[in-house]
């Protein structure tokens, strides 16, 4: 007797991304720097933890299931109505909802090859079809998904802006014409999980909206609560009201609402997380400019290190980080996969990337010959 479906079975036993947890159980030893997840050491706003705090005595009751206060504090923010938002598990958990809602088996969706994985994960689970654009100048080419959209005409296409795993970042005008170009029969995607971490001018406002634009944002990166996992998309009030037909109501804890709308709060501890982020981020530039490699202009809380070689020679620089305790990633397609990718960090835990780097790259080159 078959328990699943064909499609279940048909799907491999994994996930998107492998965490420094697995690899420290697989080796035995615990890393010294945590570099690799796009997580903010630099950690949520003390307001934030004393809320959580306070609202862990009450967690023996469930959240609101309607996530009221900390939808309206959402829409006020960004000069909304709280009907054009929905608060989800993370950006990760809203993308999983919304191909639910959207696709069908065979169902067409467009996305750049190496973009995002855990957006194609969801995709596969439903039976999705993945078209894939190249990207180009190691930036997400707008021009080619809109003619791939235009010719395929797709249920979701998916975009990020900012880039992960690049870095990269477009312009709003840019942004606008992608808006602007994809027919109403698709949905535009539009993760914008770092964009509090990029030059203003790469943000659309928010009032731009259309029938078919969700826009996706998240605590996790910037506000520093990756573990918590809270995120919210924002469109209009019929496309939101979907979201409710197939959420978990109750899977956004009363901690993490009440740490989310606390932080939210504290735009303060948030513009001075993002200086701090900089900071970090010219650091990491001049850690790989001293060893000749070159790093990608990044908007988010990474950077993107060109290992001027192809990606059997990125892995090895890889490993070579990763045996001495330091936990980063790379692309996993290429030829995005000649780079390495380091999350920013405590200037102590880039000091044990700068020593780890030429160790590896040494390795690395003796391998190669």
């Amino acid at each position: 007797m078959t328990l699943f479906t064909p499609l279940a079975r048909s799907l491999p036993a994994t996930v998107p991304f492998v965490g420094p947890e697995a690899i420290e159980r697989r080796t035995g030893a615990r890393f010294r720097a945590r570099l690799g997840a796009n997580e903010s050491v630099f950690g949520p706003s003390p307001r934030a933890l004393e809320a959580m705090r306070a609202a862990a005595a009450d967690s023996w009751s469930y959240g609101d299931p309607e996530v009221h206060d900390l939808r309206q504090a959402i829409a006020a923010h960004h000069g909304l109505d709280a009907a054009q938002v929905t608060v989800g598990e993370g950006i990760d958990g809203l993308l999983g909802l919304l191909v639910r809602l959207t696709l069908e088996p065979g169902d067409r969706v467009v996305t750049s090859h190496g973009a995002y994985p855990t957006f194609n994960f969801h995709v596969a689970g439903h039976g999705g079809v993945l078209e894939m654009v190249p990207y180009r100048d190691d930036r997400e080419d707008i021009g080619a998904l809109i003619d791939r959209t235009l010719s395929v005409r797709p249920k979701l296409l998916y975009f990020a802006n900012p880039d992960n795993p690049t870095g990269s970042w477009h312009e709003r005008e840019a942004v606008e014409e992608l808006v602007d170009a994809v027919p109403e029969e698709t949905i535009l995607v539009l993760d914008e999980a770092y964009l509090d971490l990029a030059p203003a001018s790469a943000a659309p406002p928010m009032t731009l909206t259309r029938p078919n634009l969700l826009r996706f944002r998240t605590f996790s990166k910037a506000y520093g609560m990756a573990g918590v996992r809270v995120g919210y998309a924002v469109g209009e009030p019929e496309a939101i009201l979907q979201f409710d037909k197939v959420r978990n109501h109750f899977g956004v804890s009363r901690i993490a609402q009440a740490g989310a709308l606390a932080a939210l709060a504290d735009q303060t501890y948030l513009a001075a997380t993002v200086e701090r982020i900089s900071a970090a981020r010219e650091a990491l530039q001049k850690i790989a400019a001293e060893h000749g490699l070159h790093a990608l202009p990044s908007a988010t809380n990474f950077v993107a290190i060109d290992c001027g070689r192809d990606g059997e020679y990125a892995r090895a620089v890889l490993a070579g980080v990763l045996d001495q305790g330091v936990f980063i990633r790379m692309p996993g397609v290429a030829p995005l996969d000649r780079m390495i990718r380091v999350t920013v960090g405590r200037d102590e835990d880039l000091a044990l990337f700068a020593d780890a780097l030429p160790v590896a790259l040494d390795r690395a080159a003796r391998l190669a010959g």
